[in-house]
């Protein structure tokens, strides 16, 4: 058994955390890379996530490719009418569920060969698009590698 261990333990790099980095107006209420969940709600232009969820290869391939599945939702809500009247606040559940989305996306992963590796962040922005890293580096620290502005305009209409 101890040989097995072994075995898989060099054919991985070491786990990492996912991250997520919303570069929407929507919140993202859940996501996932590979089927490994974060913990958090990521809000409007703001980080997030967490949870130990995303081991990559020892060795980076062409063509290699992780999957992402969020679900995004309003952000918040200002005429949250409360408890206390239960037809209206469901009511006002059914119109903020009417705006959830599900998406999943297959994305390439940059190379990563001769870095470390300190698990993935997934940067979401406008139009359902994706960026990934693996850096070990933070966002806004001038070695990380994508340097997609926090806030980005919402596009009236997004290439189909």
């Amino acid at each position: 058994m101890c040989l097995v261990l072994l075995t898989l333990s060099a054919q991985m790099v070491s786990a990492g955390a996912l991250y997520g980095i919303n570069h929407t107006h929507w919140a993202i209420n859940r996501f996932s890379v590979d089927g490994n969940p974060a913990i958090d709600v990521v809000g409007p232009y703001q980080r997030g996530g967490g949870g130990w969820g995303y081991t990559a290869p020892e060795r980076w391939t062409p063509g290699m490719t992780v999957r992402v599945d969020w679900e995004t939702g309003v952000a918040y809500s200002k005429d949250f009418p409360g408890f206390r009247d239960w037809l209206k606040y469901l009511e006002w559940e059914e119109r903020v569920d009417a705006q959830t989305r599900k998406h999943s996306k297959l994305i390439a992963v940059p190379d990563y060969t001769g870095q470390d590796v300190c698990g993935m962040t997934v940067h979401f922005l406008p139009c359902e698009e994706l960026q990934v890293t693996t850096s070990c580096f933070a966002y806004g620290n001038p070695h990380y590698p994508i340097k997609t502005p926090l806030e980005l305009p919402e596009p009236t209409s997004c290439p189909q």
